[in-house]
Order: structure tokens, then C-alpha cells, then sequence
């Protein structure tokens, strides 16, 4: 189980991240059950992007994997072309990502928006980071 403890200090991680990078984000952790758990709009991050990032935390959920592979397989002509018209809209580029504990089970998803994509990306990663420093500790 995602303790309530454990997304903010994935949230700090991504935080200090986007600050690095020069960047403002909105980061949503959602639990195993894709419900909302943790969320942060760091001062200056666009409005629109905060229903981007907990939709791609839900679409990692959802799918269990990177949305990032969920867009390469969702072009014309992919297995999941269209799909994210599904599920009251996903969200199918680069920001979110799965949540594992330490025996490899999915307990949730981080999402993250607010600049690029690749920038999106490196900052929920390195939320994901401050998890396996914990698990470690």
C-alpha cells in the first residue's frame, strides 16, 4: 500500500527536480486504486496542467506502465490507437509512471506536467527516486 507519507516524499523529490530543471509542475500521486492520494501545484505551474498530471497518474495506473509506451503504442495504426478516448480521457505522452514497491507490485502512479515532455518525465522520475532512497533506508 501507497502510505500518504511515502507521495509526499515522492512529491519533495519530484519538487527539487523541477527547481533544478527551472521549471514549475503540477505532480499528482494516485493510489492502487488510481484515487487521488497526494497532489502539489508548485507556485507559477500552468492551470491547465494540473488535470494533465493526474490524468497521466491515472492512465499510468490504469495501464500499469510509462504513458510515454502507452503513446508510441496508441499512433494511426498501433494496438491502442485511440485509446485515450477511453476511460474518461488518458493522457498518452511522457509523465507518468507506475509506483512499485519493493517486490515489483504496482501500488500507484506519479504524473506530472507542466513543462516538456522530456522534462515531465525527469521530474517524476526523480520523484520515483526518493521511494527507493526510503526503501533502502
Amino acid at each position: 500500500m501507497l502510505t500518504l507519507t511515502q507521495a509526499e516524499r515522492i512529491i519533495a523529490g519530484a519538487k527539487i527536480q523541477a527547481a533544478v530543471l527551472d521549471t514549475k509542475m503540477n505532480i499528482a500521486i494516485v493510489d492502487a486504486g488510481a484515487n487521488l492520494l497526494a497532489f502539489a501545484r508548485m507556485d507559477g505551474a500552468w492551470l491547465g496542467s494540473l488535470d494533465i498530471s493526474i490524468k497521466k497518474a491515472k492512465t499510468a495506473r490504469f495501464f500499469d506502465m510509462n504513458t510515454g509506451n502507452i503513446g508510441e503504442l496508441a499512433q494511426p495504426g498501433g494496438p491502442l490507437y485511440n485509446i485515450e478516448h477511453s476511460n474518461g480521457g488518458l493522457i498518452s505522452f511522457p509523465g507518468g509512471i507506475p509506483i512499485k514497491n519493493s517486490e515489483g507490485e504496482v501500488i500507484g502512479a506519479i504524473g506530472v506536467s507542466g513543462s516538456t515532455v522530456e522534462n515531465d518525465h525527469a521530474v517524476a522520475e526523480a520523484g520515483l527516486q526518493m521511494l527507493e532512497v526510503e526503501e533502502v533506508s
